[in-house]
């Protein structure tokens, strides 16, 4: 049961919340497809920023545009456990929610796409 009276603090509350981070990094990289299609996609952005003629900046622009894909998709995963959570009858308000995060993943892919372009053309 959790004790909202006795939360951790300091150092220790960092350290459970980065093992409690590092336990859903790992969940997204075994269930989510998209979440593993997306970290391919930086894993091979990444090194490619290096080859390219662009400024530090630049660099970082393109990479920080691709690791929001992976944090919309979080924030998208994070709903969709949430409406299955409360159940998994099919309600208008529960596809409206996961359609919702699913645009937003779109958005931050539409993003990516834009930055990407803007920086190489």
């Amino acid at each position: 049961m959790f004790d909202n009276i006795n939360k951790p603090k300091g150092l220790k509350r960092v350290y459970l919340a980065t093992l409690n981070s590092l336990r859903a990094f790992n969940w997204l990289v075994k269930n989510e497809a998209a979440f593993r299609q997306e970290l391919l996609l930086l894993v091979l952005v990444i090194p490619i920023t290096f080859l390219l003629d662009i400024t530090i900046k630049e660099q970082l622009i393109l990479i920080i545009s691709t690791l929001f894909i992976l944090f919309t998709e979080v924030l998208n995963t994070a709903i969709e456990s949430v409406v299955d959570r409360v159940g998994l009858e099919i309600h208008p308000l529960s596809g409206l929610a996961k359609d919702l995060g699913s645009a937003a993943v779109f958005i931050s892919l539409v993003i990516a796409v834009c930055t990407w372009v803007a920086i190489l053309l």
